[in-house]
This record gives structure tokens, C-alpha cells and sequence, in this order.
């Protein structure tokens, strides 16, 4: 076959054309638009500001320099305390995190690599490193979680100590992440007894499985240092007296110490004396001071305590302070200083009682459930709301009380003058009022299950209460009633809805309807009124930090405090090996509220959590015992939000509680202390008597949030005629249908109703609704109450004693 010839033109079907451009001499509106590319015609190519201005190649090397000198003298500001001859020590927490390591073990390899020699003490002690013209204090702690959280939340640098041989059990990794969620500063991660291993290459891996383990809780550790390597250890102690701690961002805010030494006075009238050098922010004697787990306490003076100058000495007494020098008194308390009361005066007035007396008075003399703003079906409403209205065709005088004016809606079959509402982005259920509503459903013109009413028939009181039986017989209870059917409660025949659920409302949107705070005021708390009130809280929070920036003893100093009315019970239960801490509190932080918390539950929890359950509660330097309410996350028009009964494992919800307010977003740690014979969630027996159920973030306080209990009551579509349907076992006597018959009802399904008569005396009722329902669904009415957050107390000693541990872990 001869071969093709080839030619220079190879044709190329496509449906693209070239066409040519436009010309005309004058340019068009979107040419010129295009071409201006935004700018307006009066701006003559400036931008709008100074900083939006094409800058010169000068400028944009001056402005570059000017952001590295701020740098450097932040970098500069940050370093500068450990600088100088009365620099202040670096803070180094040494913490083991398994049972066969030791911290002493680990201080002697660090000071040994660079040739320092000290005696290990267990209490926090200083070490000069003059290679480095440095200073540090150590702080061993054993495998405490008391001591290890107190000890990280005031260091510098944090060195997790790891071991060649054993895992990290149950209490190690509590006690790592614990410190996580606190907040940590610079971490660095050692292993010991890395040399016993005998080959080289089993060395390199259980160092590589240390360092994927490690990076699992801090992904930032890129080496697993060796502390029988001494040249390692030399890195590192290079490393801890050069590099420039993170810091913790709430801790930074405030004014804070590591106590060096305590001494107690006398008696609770004698000052107790804590040394130390200020870190943080300015020390303040106006304001008050929290020390550890033993309290609140005031100031009565803050001196100096310069250590001893360099002279002709032995070591031991290179840590002493001169004694011929007299004290120099840095800060005195003014008439500002802060008091330790967390309530507000009480205050009795007339006006206060009164109102009281008629929220109850209003309370008893009501014929019907408060909906909203009103008391349907009483006398003095009937004729309140005895005007004109627009009501939908066909719509009897006993009906209307169930419409206000702004919810009529007349469309589809018998309604007229129907206008379209948005629907919320958030996604809401129907139990939560008008935004869980299901859309229009035209009824059907083909027959119905039930073609023509009826004539109701009382049916047996025996028979009724069997299947009323069979109908609960499948529900459970507690938690797992609660993830399945949240909210529902069930009544017992023989009680009358209307007294159990008196102190409960309807709301026609749980999200929009206004919250009638007079009505709970016959049953809020006696110490409410006297809460702190935070009407404006970034303002607030604001203001409390800025003037921690101002005055006060500087950062750097080493000083004495005198605390005043420390207890007697305190000296008695003092620890010297366990480190103490001292941090300045803001303004107003001693006083109570209603304070809130992002609580995020853990997913590898075995059980859920039920609200108001005991818990265990660290925020910032301060741990309470709880009893929180659980509610809904979320902003909502009506600062309203629903009350939830349990938290189950990895949901999220809001904590609420009366306590000390905290200013600024603080990590929260919450504990629950183990029942005997508890497991966790693989089914191994938990030998650690508190375990670490949910992390969180304080959130602004308010007493002005509304929590509001939800009671579903759900009753059985009887009979079922198009759009009218006969209901039973939502309520079980004729006085309850006639007290609730104002709240309006609603399907799983979406539809909504209202209640129209009263069938018998066996609670049976009739009831319309927008569309014809499902016999399978289930309908229900949503009642609301006020639940008010229980008070926090303070926890005392210990979160739990380390022999106890020890004791559980020897019986596994």
C-alpha cells in the first residue's frame, strides 16, 4: 500500500470562531468599567487610607524595619527578666510519667552534663549555671496529679520524663493530659534508661515509638532527648537556659508566683510570709491573691527580699538572704483595696416584697398555663382580649384564645391572607416551637381511614389502663430513655397534670417567644438579687485587664507577702515537697455569679454524665466541687435555651453554676470520681479513683440566662378524621385538658394544632390540625420551666491521695 503523501494543510472541524473585536471611538460603560477596576472617579488612584497606599520601595523597607525592631523589643521585653544579676530563675517542672522513672535521677544527668554539682532536694530548689549566666529553679514532683498540675501551671519549661521499659499506665496519662488542658509552656521530652537496652537498633526503635507517642498529645516535640547521653543532656540544658518560654496566655494576664518558702504565723491573727519573685504582670497589695488550694486572702504589705550579694561564702549560704538589711516595703494596701465578700449587701425593700407577693398571687388565681405573655381562658383575659381581631373563617369565640395577632394564618383550605415566613438557618425540631414546623399539606379529596365522625364513647376505666400499659411497655428509663425520648415524661393517671406541672409555661418558639421573668420570681434563689451583675462583659473583662497592667511590684522582684487570716488548718496539712503557687486576682474575681463553661464531653467515656451530678471543676488557679445545669450552646434572641438532662459521651454542651467569676476565655478541666468496680470504654476496670471526663472554656457569665426545663407530654391519635383527630393518654381528667388546652400541639412529623374540645372525663380531647397526620405519629405538647444553677464550694486538699492510687493498682 503506498504510503500517504503528506501535505502542509490538515483540516480541523471546530465550532470555535474567531470573531473580530468591536471598534468604535468611543469607549463603551463596561469597558470603562472594567478598566476603572473599582476605583470611583473622584479618588485620583489614592487609596481610601494611609496603610491601603501604594508605598515607595523606601517606605516598604522603613515600615519592614520598624516591624523588626517591634519584634525585637517584645523578644527583648520577654527575656529581659531573666537577665542581669537578680535575674529571675527559669521555673522547670520535671515530671515523671511513668512508675519506674524518677525525677531526681533525671535533675542529677541534667546538671551533670555541663558539670554542677548540687544536692538533689525534693523540694523546688535553684541552680546557678554560670556557663550560661542563668539561672534555674527546679521543681521535682512524684506522680502526684495535685502536684503535677500545680507544678506546670507556674513553669517556664516542662520536662516529661518517659521510660525504656514500661508504658505510660492509667495515672501517667491522666497526668499528661491533664497539664495539656490546663495549658503548658514550653515542653521538652526526656527518656530514661535508654542504656539498658543492650542492642543498638532496639534502641532506636522504642526511642522512635516514644517520639510518635509523644507527638500524639504535643505534635511540636521533635526529639525524644536521652538522659544517659550526656551530650544530649548538654543540649538540653542549653536549650532551657536560651530559649524564650511560650508562656500561657490567662496566666500572663494576672500577677503570679512560685512560692520559695513559707512561713506561718503564730496564729490566724499573725501574717503569713510567702517568698518569691513576681512574674506576670505587676503584684498589686489591693487586690487579692489565691494560694493554691487554701483560699482567697488579702495582702497586708508586700517588701523586698534581694538575696544575699556575692561575697567570700560557702554554697549553702548562696541561697541565704542578708539579714542585717533592713526590709524595704514595696507596696502598701490603699482604700481600694478589694474585701472578701462574694455577695452583694443585702438589701430588703418594700418594693422587692411586693412584687413577690403578686407573682405569687398571679400564680394561684390563674385559670389556664401561661403561654408566652398571657393567661389564656381566665376571666380577666376573656375580657382583655374581648376585640376585634383577624381571625380565620369559621373560627368560634372558645377558639380564638389560642391565636394572638401575629399568628393568624388564613391560607390553602379555610384559611385566608397567608404570608410566607423565613425559616431559620438553624435547623430546629418540632417540640421547639413555630420553627419545627412542618410546611403546608393540602388535605386529600379521596377517603380517609375514618370517612365520617363518630360518636365518642367512654371506654372502660380497666381496659383503658391496659393499654395504656401496652403502650409504655417498650420505653425505658434514665440515660438511654433520655438519647431516644428527650424530654418526654410520662404522668400517672391518678395525678393531676396541672398541680405537678404548675410551675410550668408554654412558649409558642423556643428561640423567639419572650421569657416572663416576673413569673419566676417566687421561685428564684434567695442570693440572686445579690449575685454580681455583668450587664457588659467585654467591657468589664476589659477594664479588669488593663489595670493589671499599671502599678503594682515588678515583674522580677523578688519580695515577701504577707497574707492575712491564713487558718491554723492549713499549717497543719502543708507539704514542703508539694510546690505551692500564688496568683493575684483580677478585680471583682472574688465575687459570685452565674457562670458558664464550654463543656466538651470526652467520647471515651463509659457512662453519660446526668445533670447536677457532683463533679470536680480546675479554672486558672482555682478548683470547685459542681453540681452544673447542662443546657444548649448557641445565641438565641431570647437568651432562652433548652436544659438538657444528660450529656452523653462526645456531645457538647453549656455548664452552668454560681461561683467566683473568671475573666477572659480560662481552660476548665472537670473530674468525676470513680465508683468502685467502674470500667472504661474497652471494659477494663478503671484503677484510678478520679477520671477526667470533659475539657472546656469559660464563657461570659449572666444571670439574665434563661435555662429552661422542657416537659414533653405525647399522646395517641385515636380517631382520625381528615384533619380532626381524637387524642388519648396525654392527660387522664377532664381538669387538665381544660388548664393546658391554650398550648399548641405538634406531631414528629411536623404538623401543628391547637386542642378544640374536651371528650368525657378520661382526659380524651379533639384537636385540629394544619394537615391530616399519620395514625403511626405521635403527638405532644412542650412545657417549660426556669432551673436555676446550684452554688459552687471550694475543694479542699487534695484531688485525690497518691496512696490510694497506689493501693488500687497493686490489688489489679
Amino acid at each position: 500500500m503506498p504510503a500517504l503523501v503528506a501535505s502542509g494543510h490538515s483540516h480541523r472541524p471546530t465550532t470555535k470562531v474567531a470573531n473580530k473585536g468591536f471598534k468604535s471611538r468611543k469607549a463603551t460603560k463596561g469597558s470603562l468599567r472594567d478598566a476603572a477596576k473599582g476605583r470611583l472617579p473622584g479618588e485620583k488612584g489614592q487609596r481610601k487610607t494611609p496603610h491601603q497606599q501604594v508605598m515607595s520601595k523606601f517606605d516598604r523597607r522603613n515600615q519592614a524595619k520598624q516591624r523588626q525592631l517591634e519584634k525585637h523589643k517584645e523578644h527583648l521585653k520577654g527575656t529581659s527578666i531573666f537577665t542581669g544579676k537578680d535575674a529571675a530563675p527559669r521555673n522547670v517542672a520535671v515530671i515523671p510519667l511513668c512508675e519506674d522513672v524518677d525525677a531526681a535521677t533525671a535533675i542529677r544527668s541534667l546538671n551533670g552534663s555541663i558539670d554542677i554539682e548540687v544536692e538533689v532536694q525534693d523540694t523546688p530548689f535553684r541552680v546557678p549555671v554560670d556557663r550560661f549566666k542563668q539561672k534555674l529553679q527546679y521543681m521535682p514532683v512524684e506522680r502526684d496529679l495535685t502536684a503535677c498540675l500545680d507544678a506546670a501551671r507556674v513553669a517556664d519549661f516542662v520536662v516529661l520524663i518517659l521510660s525504656a521499659e514500661e508504658e505510660v499506665d492509667q495515672l501517667g496519662e491522666l497526668i499528661l493530659r491533664s497539664i495539656q488542658s490546663q495549658g503548658l509552656s514550653t515542653v521538652f521530652t526526656v527518656v530514661q534508661g535508654l542504656n539498658k537496652v543492650e542492642l543498638p537498633k532496639q534502641r532506636l526503635s522504642i526511642q522512635s515509638s516514644l517520639k510518635s507517642y509523644i507527638t500524639h498529645f504535643h505534635p511540636e516535640q521533635e526529639k525524644v532527648h536521652n538522659l544517659d547521653n550526656r551530650q544530649e543532656m548538654s543540649n538540653l540544658m542549653r536549650s532551657l537556659c536560651s530559649t524564650t518560654p511560650k508562656g500561657i496566655r490567662w496566666r500572663d494576664e494576672r500577677s503570679w508566683m512560685m512560692v520559695e518558702d513559707v512561713q506561718f504565723g503564730a496564729s490566724e491573727s499573725e501574717p503569713t510570709v510567702l517568698t518569691g519573685v513576681v512574674r506576670g504582670k505587676g503584684l498589686k497589695a489591693d487586690r487579692l491573691v489565691q494560694i493554691g488550694d487554701w483560699g482567697s486572702f488579702q495582702i497586708e504589705k508586700i517588701t523586698a527580699a534581694p538575696l544575699a550579694t556575692k561575697t567570700k561564702r560557702t554554697d549553702q549560704d548562696a541561697m541565704g538572704v542578708d539579714e542585717a538589711t533592713e526590709e524595704e516595703t514595696l507596696d502598701l494596701p490603699t482604700e481600694d483595696q478589694d474585701n472578701l465578700l462574694d455577695l452583694a449587701p443585702e438589701e430588703v425593700t418594700m418594693g422587692e416584697d411586693d412584687d413577690m407577693d403578686a407573682a405569687t398571687t398571679a400564680t394561684t388565681s390563674k385559670k389556664g398555663v401561661l403561654l408566652d405573655d398571657h393567661h389564656y381562658f381566665s376571666d380577666e383575659e376573656d375580657q382583655a382580649t374581648a376585640q376585634a381581631r383577624k381571625l380565620p373563617k369559621g373560627t368560634s369565640k372558645y377558639q380564638s384564645a389560642w391565636y394572638l395577632e401575629d399568628d393568624v394564618s388564613d391560607s390553602g383550605s379555610d384559611m385566608d391572607d397567608f404570608e410566607m415566613q423565613d425559616v431559620e438557618e438553624e435547623q430546629a425540631r418540632p417540640e421547639d416551637g413555630e420553627e419545627g414546623a412542618a410546611g403546608y399539606a393540602p388535605t386529600e379529596g379521596g377517603q380517609s381511614e375514618y370517612p365520617q365522625s363518630e360518636m365518642f364513647v367512654q371506654p372502660n376505666a380497666d381496659e383503658d389502663a391496659q393499654q395504656l400499659a401496652a403502650f409504655r411497655k417498650s420505653k425505658r428509663s434514665e440515660a438511654e430513655d433520655d438519647l431516644e425520648f428527650p424530654d418526654e415524661i410520662e404522668l400517672h393517671p391518678g395525678v393531676a397534670a396541672h398541680e405537678r406541672l404548675a410551675k410550668y409555661r408554654g412558649l409558642k418558639s423556643l428561640r423567639t417567644s419572650q421569657w416572663q421573668e416576673e413569673e419566676d420570681r417566687a421561685f428564684q434563689p434567695e442570693e440572686w438579687q445579690r449575685l454580681l451583675q455583668v450587664p457588659n462583659y467585654q467591657a468589664s473583662r476589659v477594664g479588669a485587664a488593663r489595670e493589671a497592667l499599671l502599678g503594682g511590684v515588678t515583674p522580677g522582684t523578688r519580695v515577701r507577702v504577707y497574707i492575712k487570716g491564713v487558718p491554723t488548718a492549713v499549717q497543719t496539712s502543708y507539704n514542703p515537697a508539694q510546690p505551692v503557687t500564688l496568683f493575684s486576682l483580677l478585680r471583682h474575681e472574688q465575687k459570685r455569679t452565674a457562670l458558664n463553661f464550654l463543656m466538651n464531653f470526652s467520647s471515651d467515656a463509659p457512662v453519660s454524665i446526668k445533670s447536677k451530678e457532683e463533679l470536680i471543676m480546675q479554672c486558672g488557679p482555682r478548683r470547685f466541687i459542681i453540681n452544673p445545669l447542662f443546657s444548649q450552646g448557641g445565641a438565641t434572641p431570647n437568651d432562652v435555651h433548652k436544659y438538657c438532662r444528660y450529656l452523653h459521651p462526645g456531645q457538647s454542651a453549656v455548664a452552668t453554676f454560681v461561683g467566683p467569676v473568671t475573666w477572659g476565655a480560662v481552660p476548665a478541666l472537670f473530674y468525676k470520681r470513680t465508683p468502685p468496680g467502674a470500667v472504661d470504654q474497652d471494659g477494663e476496670p478503671v484503677a484510678l479513683p478520679l477520671m477526667l471526663v470533659a475539657t472546656g472554656t469559660s464563657l461570659p457569665p449572666s444571670t439574665s440566662r434563661v435555662i429552661a426545663k422542657r416537659a414533653i407530654l405525647t399522646g395517641h391519635p385515636y380517631h382520625i378524621h381528615k384533619k380532626i383527630v381524637t387524642i388519648r393518654y396525654m392527660f387522664f381528667n377532664r381538669e387538665d385538658v381544660e388548664w393546658f388546652k391554650a398550648l399548641p400541639l405538634w406531631t414528629k412529623r411536623g404538623r401543628t394544632g391547637y386542642m378544640k374540645e374536651c371528650l368525657g372525663t378520661h382526659g380524651y380531647f379533639k384537636a385540629t390540625f394544619d394537615g391530616r397526620i399519620n395514625p403511626q405519629d405521635t403527638i405532644g405538647v412542650s412545657l417549660y420551666k426556669r432551673v436555676w444553677p446550684r452554688a459552687a464550694r471550694l475543694l479542699e486538699g487534695e484531688l485525690f491521695a497518691p496512696a490510694a492510687v497506689e493501693d488500687a493498682m497493686d490489688a489489679d
